[in-house]
């Protein structure tokens, strides 16, 4: 799987949902809730163990998202 195929499988934009931040498919995280846990030192176990409703795969869309942002970003 492509890592855009995974961004866009995994992550959405739902209006009223979290005010409409883009979230990790069927929870009510946002990936900017990832990209925070990471920034605060917290690893992928941590983050999985905390909440198990996310999988490895939803942490590498929330990364990948982050990416695919800044190219749109700066451009």
């Amino acid at each position: 799987m492509m890592a855009t195929d995974l961004t866009s499988s995994r992550v959405v934009v739902r209006p009223g949902v979290r005010s409409g931040q883009p979230i990790i498919r069927g929870t009510r995280i946002t990936v900017w809730d990832i990209l925070g846990w990471l920034a605060a030192g917290a690893n992928e176990g941590q983050i999985l163990e905390d909440y198990p409703e996310l999988t490895h795969e939803d942490l590498l869309a929330a990364l990948q998202f982050a990416y695919e942002l800044k190219d749109k970003v700066t451009q």
